[in-house]
Formats: structure tokens, C-alpha cells, sequence
């Protein structure tokens, strides 16, 4: 058991880190500068929907950690990583659709390592 609940905590750290860095980007930097790190997609959306999702982002890492970490609502951790894979569901089909395949590996991990947190994290919880 100890093994799943470090393997557990690896992963919610892993995903808050890039959650957080990708939510501060977005919130702080121009559509220009993110389209010159190679995310071209922000110089087609408006401005208003990357701060969305840069703030999701940033408040997906928190939840990620900080409910768990707390042993205040701990269930709301499996919540974000659930939200968090529905958010790179959706960022998946987004760049589909645009036929940015290049990037697609990055969001499947993504989506996994989120998957598999909010998965064991409400099987673990529903052991008790």
C-alpha cells in the first residue's frame, strides 16, 4: 500500500507542477510571446479564453495538492485531476481538430497520469 500512496502523491505532484506552469504562462504572458514558445493556437483564440484556461489551470494544480495535503475535503483532489484530464481531453480535440498532431503526445500523457490519479485517488478513497 505504501508504494501506491507515494506513487499517488508522485503523481499529483508531477501534474500540479505542470498545471501551474502552464497556468502562469498563459496568465502572464502575451498571445505573441506564448505563440513564440510554439503554442500558435493562442494567436488564434481571443485573449479571454487563454486567461480561462490559464486560470483553471492554476486552480487545477491547487486542487490537485492542497485538499489532500490539508485532510480538508480530501475528495476534492480526485476531483481536480478528473477535471484536469477533461480539461486535456478537450485541449486534445481542440488541437485535432486544427491538425496540430505534433503536440498530441504531450496532452495522452497528460491525460493518463491525471486519469490515473483521479482514478486510484477515488478507489483509495472508497476503501476507506
Amino acid at each position: 500500500m505504501r508504494i501506491w500512496n507515494i506513487s499517488l502523491w508522485a503523481g499529483r505532484a508531477v501534474l500540479a507542477l505542470f498545471f501551474a506552469y502552464a497556468g502562469v504562462l498563459k496568465l502572464s504572458r502575451t498571445p505573441q510571446a506564448l505563440s513564440a514558445l510554439g503554442w500558435h493556437w493562442t494567436m488564434d483564440v481571443p485573449p479571454s479564453l487563454i486567461a480561462f484556461i490559464g486560470a483553471m489551470e492554476l486552480l487545477g494544480a491547487v486542487g490537485i495538492i492542497l485538499p489532500a495535503a490539508s485532510r480538508i475535503l480530501p475528495w476534492l483532489t480526485n476531483l481536480a485531476a478528473a477535471g484536469m484530464t477533461v480539461l486535456q481531453l478537450a485541449a486534445l480535440a481542440f488541437h485535432l481538430v486544427r491538425g496540430e498532431t505534433d503536440v498530441l503526445w504531450l496532452n495522452v500523457v497528460v491525460i493518463l497520469v491525471a486519469g490515473a490519479v483521479a482514478w486510484f485517488g477515488f478507489k483509495r478513497d472508497a476503501r476507506g
